[in-house]
């Protein structure tokens, strides 16, 4: 207990740079901390609300009701993706029907409207990964950067230790508080920055996991709307 109280007494009287070095990384690791939870809590719904839609996606075959439990599924990714085809596919027919060319709906949609409808799944991927990789980037910065600014504190403390050396003599006893002091902004800096870089190389294969589940559920809408198009059997649907 002595131990820690003299390390805490050492800092509380270290310079007032390697103070601000400190509270800089304390900082960043508190907002680390914050964004790990804030996503694991982001993924844990997504996941969930994919694993729900697709189940419901595989048990029916009309579109207009697949729109609907997407609009109430907002968290999930796959769900983004199918109402930006949905849209899409309204728009089309909406064109259509106000040219009085609605009677030819399928086959527009089978010659000009399929590269309309990849587009439109291609943004609802985007929209989807926007939303999931919010902040990611800060994880990455602060797992790159906080190694360094620690490292910074610990050079400005020994550099500050061996000049009141120099300049006051004494012995090596003398400095070795401040040489303590700036090995602790390396070791807090390391603190900050190993469960940051972690996370993100975490966080970042359940979202390329993800975004392999959302091409495979890009192909099965284009399938459904395919068998649509030929069969004309989703009547209740666009």
């Amino acid at each position: 207990m002595s131990e820690k109280m003299n390390i805490l007494e050492i800092l509380l009287q270290s310079g007032i740079v390697v103070q601000l070095v400190l509270l800089l990384l304390v900082a960043a690791s508190v907002l680390s901390w914050a964004i790990i939870i804030q996503k694991k809590k982001t993924f844990e719904k997504a996941e969930n609300a994919n694993e729900n839609f697709a189940e419901f996606f595989g048990r029916n075959q009309s579109l207009a009701d697949i729109f609907e439990k997407a609009s109430e599924n907002t968290d999930s990714t796959v769900g983004q993706m199918f109402r930006r085809g949905y849209i899409e596919l309204t728009k089309i027919k909406e064109k259509l029907k106000s040219a009085g060319m609605e009677d030819q709906y399928a086959s527009y949609v089978r010659d000009n409207g399929i590269h309309a409808l990849e587009r439109a799944l291609k943004q609802g991927v985007n929209d989807a990964n926007s939303k999931i990789e919010h902040r990611l980037p800060i994880l990455a910065s602060i797992g790159s950067v906080t190694p360094f600014v620690g490292l910074f504190g610990t050079v400005w403390g020994i550099i500050d230790s061996f000049t009141g050396l120099a300049t006051g003599g004494g012995s090596i006893e003398a400095v070795a508080p401040g040489i303590a002091e700036a090995l602790v902004a390396t070791a807090v800096g390391l603190a900050a920055a190993i469960p940051a870089v972690w996370a993100y190389n975490y966080f970042s294969s359940r979202l390329n996991q993800m975004n392999s589940d959302m091409e495979s559920f890009g192909q099965e809408f284009m399938n459904l709307i395919e068998r649509s198009l030929l069969s004309s059997r989703d009547k209740d649907g666009v």
